[in-house]
C-alpha cells in the first residue's frame, strides 16, 4: 500500500477526532480529543504533535499522537494510535510511529513513553519491535466503557496496561534512589530502557522532611486519580492514608496510583510505610511534575485483579508483571501470564 506520512496542522484537528470515533465511538477514555479547538490549541502551541499515514488520496489510514507537558519538554507521551479498518494488516502502526520516532528523535528528545492495552499482546509486540521495553504494569487502569473496534471481544470490565519506554537520546546522568527490596527489578529495567540512572544508596546524612508534599490529579474519566510526592516526608505513610480514604471512601474511585521522585534520597527511606496500606510496586515511570523518573505504586479499590487477563508480549514483560503480581497485598491471586 502507497502511504504518505505527514503532521497535521492546528486547523486539521477534526482529522483526529474523526479518527478516535471510528475506532472507539464515544467510549475514548482521553476526553479532549473529542473537542476539536481544543485539540488545536495543543497542536498551535506545541504540547501535542499528531503523525497521520494517508494513501495517494489523501485518506486517513493510520494516526500516533504525541503528547508533551509543555513545548521542548525532553520525554514524550506516545498516544491515541489508531489503524482504520481499511489499512489493518499494512503494519501500520509501526510505521506511523516508527516516522514519529525519527522526528522526534531529530527534534533532540530522550524517549518516548506510552501505555498499551494488556487486554491482547499485539499493540505491545509492535511497540517492542520499534526498541520500546516495558517498564511495569498498571492493574485496572483502563475503564470498563473504553470499548475499542481492534479488540471486540475483550471483556468488559476494567483493564490493565503495560508501560512501554523507548529511547530516542541519551538523558542525563542521575543517581536513582529507590528502596532496596525493588533494586533488582529497577536495575534491570533502568539497564534494558538503557536509562542513564545509577541505584545508590541514600547518604549517611539524608534527611527527612517533616511534612510530605503532594500533588493530587483526578483522573474522572477514568474513575481513577494520580498523587505526585514532591517531597517525600516523616509523614508519607500517614498524608498517602488520608488521601486514599477521601478518594476511595468519598469520592468512590477505583484506583489511586503513587508517584515517588527516584532522585529523591526520601523516596529510598520512606517508600516501604507505604506496603502497610496496601500499596505496591507498579513501575518506573515519568512524571513532568518531576524531575526525573518516578517510582509508581498502586493500590486498588473494588477492582479484581485477573492475571490470565493480562497479555504480555516478551519474557522481560513476563518476569516484570509476575513481579508486579507477587507485590499485590491480596493473598490467593493468579500469578498465571500468557
Amino acid at each position: 500500500m502507497e502511504v504518505n506520512f505527514r503532521f497535521l496542522g492546528p486547523h486539521e484537528g477534526s482529522v483526529l477526532t474523526g479518527a478516535i470515533e471510528a475506532a472507539y465511538g464515544q467510549s475514548y477514555d482521553v476526553r479532549w480529543v473529542y473537542d476539536e479547538a481544543e485539540v488545536a490549541a495543543r497542536l498551535a502551541d506545541g504540547r501535542y504533535v499528531s503523525c497521520v499515514a494517508e494513501d495517494a488520496d489523501g485518506q486517513l489510514l493510520c494516526h500516533m499522537g504525541m503528547s508533551l507537558a509543555a513545548a521542548g519538554d525532553a520525554v514524550a507521551h506516545s498516544g491515541q494510535a489508531v489503524t482504520l479498518p481499511v489499512a489493518r494488516g499494512q503494519h501500520l502502526f509501526t510505521r506511523t510511529k516508527r516516522f514519529l520516532m525519527d522526528w522526534a528523535r531529530d527534534q533532540g528528545l530522550a524517549g518516548m513513553y506510552s501505555e498499551a492495552t494488556a487486554a491482547h499482546p499485539y499493540s505491545q509486540r509492535a511497540n517492542i519491535e520499534l526498541g520500546a521495553h516495558e517498564t511495569g504494569f498498571l492493574l485496572g487502569w483502563i475503564p470498563a466503557s473504553v470499548a475499542n473496534d481492534a479488540a471486540p471481544g475483550a471483556p468488559r470490565r476494567r483493564q490493565s496496561a503495560a508501560l512501554f519506554y523507548t529511547k530516542l537520546n541519551d538523558g542525563h546522568e542521575r543517581r536513582v534512589y529507590a528502596p532496596e527490596r525493588h533494586h533488582e527489578i529497577i536495575g534491570q529495567t533502568l539497564a534494558l530502557c538503557e536509562l542513564r540512572g545509577t541505584l545508590s544508596q541514600p547518604p549517611p546524612d539524608a534527611e527527612l522532611a517533616p511534612c510530605t508534599e503532594l500533588h493530587v490529579e483526578l483522573e474522572r474519566d477514568h474513575n481513577l486519580a494520580l498523587i505526585t510526592v514532591h517531597v517525600p516526608g516523616e509523614d508519607l505513610e500517614a498524608a498517602i492514608a488520608a488521601e486514599r480514604h477521601h478518594l476511595f471512601r468519598r469520592l468512590g474511585l477505583d484506583a489511586v496510583y503513587v508517584d515517588l521522585p527516584l532522585e529523591t534520597p526520601a523516596t529510598a527511606l520512606v517508600a516501604d510505610d507505604l506496603e502497610r496500606l496496601g500499596v505496591s510496586y507498579a513501575g518506573v515511570f515519568p512524571n513532568s511534575r518531576t524531575d526525573g523518573d518516578v517510582l509508581r505504586m498502586q493500590s486498588l479499590h473494588r477492582v479484581r485483579v485477573k492475571a490470565d487477563d493480562i497479555a504480555v508480549a516478551s519474557d522481560h514483560g513476563r518476569e516484570l508483571l509476575e513481579y508486579v503480581l507477587a507485590d499485590l497485598p491480596q493473598a490467593g491471586t493468579s500469578r498465571e501470564a500468557r
